[in-house]
């Protein structure tokens, strides 16, 4: 496939058939910077074709938990309390800087996505069971 600009979602299936193909290539080959080159112009156009809205850190928190077959007693051992952990995902209490760093070093969720502000449940709507 020859290398152009992605501007079709036709372009955009050809080029993932194409990376398909090279999957598994060689870094530094003319296969491997081949593949380079498609990954990095698939990223731009399904960046500006089909955006990701950035998820609020405790959406994250529970996405990964789900990806990687965690749970709320897991995240409780992580940081150390089960009410800590209830706490954070019922969003009565914000992410603190240990809790992101240990997110991020002990299960490699990027800290730029748990650092993001979020709305907290007030204590209104806790005592009626609704988040804010």
């Amino acid at each position: 496939m020859e290398i152009r600009p992605i501007r079709t979602v036709e372009d955009h299936e050809a080029a993932l058939r194409e990376i398909e193909r090279l999957w598994g290539a060689e870094p530094g080959t003319a296969d491997g910077d081949h593949l380079d080159l498609l990954l990095d112009l698939v990223e731009h156009f399904e960046d500006r074709h089909f955006p990701m809205p950035d998820a609020e850190p405790v959406e994250v928190i529970r996405a990964h938990m789900e990806e990687t077959g965690r749970n709320q007693a897991d995240l409780g051992r992580l940081f150390e309390s089960a009410s800590r952990a209830s706490e954070i995902l019922n969003r009565r209490r914000a992410l603190t800087v240990a809790m992101i760093h240990r997110l991020n070093t002990e299960w490699g969720i990027p800290a730029d996505c748990l650092v993001r502000p979020y709305h907290l449940a007030s204590s209104e709507n806790q005592e009626e069971g609704e988040h804010a």
